[in-house]
């Protein structure tokens, strides 16, 4: 009994040591990652999604890069563009830029990582991009379209749907600046640093568990020898293979799955390898079953194999120009694992940071926040009518109430940024 506590609590100062370590990097980048978000609003998506054009996939890309790293609500949001009209590859290449070119993961990837790590994650996730549409081009045929399109219509429910369904940019006049600093521009990103972290954090704290009783636990004999480190040309051919395929059972995804790419890292795995198990969020096996629930279960097989090329492609790209350019790290000592909290810059960092979060949570607590929280798994259906710009900050003491936008009009700002209503 002594031993399997020791074993435990070992795993867990092992998770815990992780995440203090990258604590200000997530923080910083779901704070940013809502900025981004505050000033690009949904409402446009669908109509200037409408087909498989280079414009129009470079549109879904870069409305990927400005929205939420949460898988789900990247897939929950992919089927409600579909359904409103985008194209079938134009919701997929929002998918995948929306798991793999955002900003918190690129942060954290640097922190626990490297910048290498950080670079071949945002070069693979353009290549992706490519290489899906052209995927695509070549194999989605008229009938699968149509057999997601049906199954697309049929509304059944997955996760983080009214997350998804929930547009808090802030609209109206002036610069970019001027609305970003407005009490609106204050409330949007606020209640989406929230709820971004809302929506991920059961994968970040399973993906640090998981992290840190890997660590602790599976000698790194047993990574040596399961990524054939022996025969260094073995093991980059394997590597963006096996990547994905065991990114497919970890059960972890959005940023959850950098703490385990880290643990694979140190054990032995290919740097092109370690890229493609990062990419494949998007085919975990809860994944899996939502585009059979969204989809049907033969688009979903097809999704599937589609996306488990790319992503394997995009690994040995990755590891060929890498290599070439001299660039691969050699040091597979993860700091973070072997080394514990210290007072260092890290720990300056997370108290400033959690001092900038505790400010948006206070804000989000005081402007209607949890209401909007427990609409956030509501399937999307539900969630017609209701909007962020429809809350009256005003009154009630400052308290916002939800109301839908059939029913009250939305807020206006007055030159100082409070929000009043205009009536």
């Amino acid at each position: 009994m002594i031993t399997l506590l020791s074993a435990l609590g070992q795993a867990l100062v092992t998770a815990l040591d992780m995440f203090w370590d990258v604590l200000w990097p997530l923080v910083l980048g779901f704070a940013l990652s809502g900025v981004v978000q505050a000033v690009v609003s949904h409402k446009t998506m669908a109509r200037l999604l409408g087909d498989d054009s280079p414009r129009s996939l470079t549109l879904a890309t870069l409305f990927g890069v400005a929205s939420s790293s949460c898988s789900y609500a990247a897939v929950a949001l992919a089927r409600s563009i579909f359904r409103k009209g985008a194209s079938f590859t134009a919701a997929m290449v929002f998918e995948l830029a929306s798991t793999n070119l955002v900003i918190e993961l690129g942060v954290i990837l640097v922190v626990l990582l490297g910048w290498q790590f950080t670079a071949a994650e945002f070069v693979g996730g353009l290549l992706m991009v490519v290489l899906i549409a052209l995927v695509f081009r070549v194999t989605l045929t008229p009938r699968l379209i149509t057999l997601a399109r049906e199954h697309a219509e049929r509304g059944a429910q997955g996760r983080m749907e009214g997350h998804a369904a929930m547009d808090m940019s802030v609209e109206g006049g002036g610069s970019v600046g001027s609305r970003l600093f407005s009490g609106c521009g204050f409330t949007a990103v606020s209640h989406l640093f929230v709820m971004d972290w809302a929506s991920v954090w059961t994968d970040i704290v399973i993906g640090f568990l998981i992290a840190g009783a890997l660590a602790a636990w599976v000698p790194n004999s047993f990574w040596n020898a399961f990524f054939l480190t022996g025969n260094p040309t073995l093991a980059r051919i394997e590597g963006p293979l096996v990547g994905p395929l065991v990114a497919l059972v970890s059960f972890v995804c959005s940023v959850g799955n950098v703490p385990l790419a880290a643990v694979l890292w140190r054990g032995g795995i290919s740097f092109g390898g370690g890229v493609s198990f990062i990419f494949a969020d998007l085919i975990v096996l809860p994944v899996l079953d939502i585009y059979r629930k969204y989809y049907g279960g033969k688009v979903a097989l097809y999704i599937l194999g589609t996306f488990y090329l790319t992503m394997a492609v995009a690994g040995y790209v990755v590891e060929v120009v890498f290599g070439a350019l001299g660039i691969i790290p050699t040091d597979r000592a993860v700091g973070v694992i072997t080394q514990g909290p210290s007072l260092n810059y890290t720990s300056v960092l997370n108290v400033v940071f959690l001092v900038l979060a505790a400010v948006l949570v206070v804000r989000f607590l005081r402007t209607g926040g949890p209401a909007m929280l427990r609409m956030m798994s509501q399937p999307e259906g539900d969630m017609t009518g209701h909007d962020h710009r429809a809350m009256d900050h005003s009154a009630h003491g400052g308290q916002a109430m939800p109301a839908s936008m059939s029913e009250t009009r939305p807020p206006t700002m007055d030159p100082a940024g409070a929000d009043r209503d205009p009536t």
